[in-house]
């Protein structure tokens, strides 16, 4: 009785605010779904986003294929087999497949990629950090698709130290992939020239590899990131991570704006609510871990 008194309050609600021509300015799909998403009580909440999820996706999926751009980045993105894997590939796949919207995936470099949603040659990137200069070309998610720690690694025998004050390491040598964010503390870091001496690479891979060389003294990044490709390169003893990290900085899907997709990013934000609400956004990554991931479809 619960559950279908529930769902008739959603529904007619829902219908009411969104038929109401007299109703506050600035109510579309995201805001109205999002207040119903926040009904106490977990099992509430659940029926809540599955019926607004139902009442939205109806309608407003796309019938073309989205292209999405993203880089190689393990453990969160990355290419085996010929198949696009990773944890943050698993939680987009299982998102678009809940809207009913197909997409493919294309792995570029991130310079590249970037340039792709700026001049409206992709639909969608992900997992990108926010910055104001991004904002201006992309709509990002109002949802995190992942978390990610940023911290610094320097070979095992480095005498570095290393406290969370960047102007300690003005006098070494930095490595970071070219065009990639750091979050906000490390960007600014090196906007303000405190950090002056980059040193650039196109991939993650190579990056590591170059501070193995010697190329560069410290290497900056996304903590799993780094340790996933030490352990495929079989030197996970030859780095070691510096404390403290840097910082945690949220990662985002983000539409390019010259499609005028904002419509479908506030319908993957409900989605992406539905699957923290329900649990399997912490399934993918726990699972992720523990075995192979077990969430797949044909995009």
């Amino acid at each position: 009785m619960l559950g279908e008194k529930l769902l008739n309050k959603v529904i007619q609600s829902y219908r009411d605010e969104k038929s109401n021509p007299h109703g506050s300015a600035g109510i579309n799909d995201f805001s109205v779904a999002n207040r119903y998403l926040k009904i106490p009580g977990k099992m509430a909440k659940i029926l809540a986003a599955m019926i607004i999820g139902l009442l939205l996706f109806s309608t407003q999926s796309t019938a073309r294929t989205l292209e999405l751009v993203t880089l190689q980045y393990p453990p969160y993105i990355y290419s085996e087999d010929g198949n696009i894997k990773g944890i943050a590939v698993q939680i987009i796949r299982e998102s678009f497949r809940r809207m009913q919207q197909p997409i493919k995936i294309r792995l570029l470099p991130w310079s590249r990629a970037i340039t792709q949603i700026q001049n409206g040659n992709a639909d969608a990137i992900f997992t990108a950090y926010k910055n104001p200069e991004r904002e201006t070309f992309a709509d990002y998610s109002k949802g995190i698709v992942m978390p990610q720690i940023v911290s610094l690694f320097v070979l095992k025998d480095s005498s570095i130290a290393w406290e969370g004050d960047f102007k300690a390491l003005t006098k070494y040598s930095i490595g970071v992939v070219r065009k990639v964010s750091y979050g906000k503390l490390f960007d600014q870091a090196v906007e303000n020239h405190t950090l002056s001496n980059i040193q650039y690479a196109g991939t993650g891979e190579q990056n590591m590899e170059k501070l193995l060389k010697g190329r560069f003294d410290v290497l900056v990044s996304n903590k799993y990131g780094a340790l996933n490709i030490l352990k495929k390169m079989g030197k996970s003893n030859d780095v070691i991570e510096l404390a403290p990290e840097i910082q945690s900085v949220p990662s985002y899907i983000a539409f390019s704006k010259k499609r005028n997709l904002s419509a479908l990013r506030d319908q993957f934000d409900i989605v992406l609510e539905q699957m923290k609400i329900d649990g399997t956004y912490a399934r993918i990554i726990s699972g992720y871990f523990q075995s192979s991931p077990t969430i797949t479809d044909n995009q």
